[in-house]
């Protein structure tokens, strides 16, 4: 999404574009006090952030029938999964909101991303959630599937399951065409995929080019461009859980930048 932005390969109308990269909790975290004046966030997080950040419509991370998923070194049932202590990649993560969804209350506690596979492979944790590219490698970790969440969401909502999404500062000039310019650099990254996905490649944390490949394809769809009616519903539908269950601290307000 960003390729476009750092190789001037699209018009940035007078903007001047810095790129901080940092994994997704952190950015959670820093969306908290307002650090960015644009930045990816989990979708869980809005609520919390809503007074100072607009969404973007466009940017988002949906995937219909898979997403998270809870993982065990053996098989286990949901009713065993909701007796144990999970490990999840952060508080603020829609991983972690869905799991509450779909499993209750259960014990948990937050650990980086990228660390999660290896305890529980070590029996320092019970279970955990994976996300990222955890989700295409656990099984390659001889771990085992308890439930992929966004199946779960697939079959209780008919919708796909919107993970990450990118928002906006309010204060920040022009919205609008800001907006504008951040879905040039979206479209361009799609018509130039290959050489896009090289640089995104340089953040992969060691990912390889198949890899890296399959987990675009799972994410970069034609909702990245725009939620479209059923990304706004689906939206809409997880967020109304939330708040049914308590997990944001006042009314979600969906407002989207034109």
């Amino acid at each position: 999404m960003v390729w476009a932005l750092e190789t001037g390969a699209v018009d940035t109308r007078g903007f001047t574009f810095e790129l901080v990269a940092a994994d997704i909790q952190t950015l959670n975290e820093w969306a908290l006090d307002g650090r960015l004046d644009v930045t990816a966030i989990s979708m869980h997080t809005y609520p919390f952030v809503q007074d100072r950040y607009a969404l973007l419509p466009h940017g988002a991370s949906l995937g219909s029938g898979y997403g998270p998923v809870v993982v065990a070194r053996e098989p286990l049932t949901m009713d065993e999964a909701r007796a144990l202590e999970l490990v999840v990649p952060g508080r603020l993560t829609t991983a972690f909101l869905v799991a509450r969804l779909a499993l209750g209350d259960f014990r948990f506690r937050e650990l980086p991303f990228d660390r999660i596979i290896d305890e529980v492979v070590a029996g320092t944790a019970d279970a955990g959630i994976v996300i990222h590219e955890g989700q295409l490698t656990y099984a390659d970790a001889g771990l085992h599937k308890v439930l992929d969440l966004g199946e779960w969401w697939l079959l209780e909502t008919g919708l796909p399951l919107p993970l990450g999404v990118n928002v906006a500062r309010r204060d920040v000039e022009r919205l609008s065409e800001l907006s504008a310019v951040l879905l040039d650099s979206i479209q361009a990254g799609l018509a130039n995929r290959d050489e896009a996905l090289r640089y995104a490649l340089r953040f992969g944390r060691g990912i390889d080019a198949e890899l890296g490949e399959r987990f675009v394809g799972m994410y970069v769809n034609e909702l990245t461009c725009d939620f479209g009616e059923e990304g706004r519903a689906a939206v809409a539908e997880l967020l109304r859980r939330g708040e049914a269950i308590g997990a944001f601290p006042e009314p979600v307000r969906l407002d989207f930048v034109d």
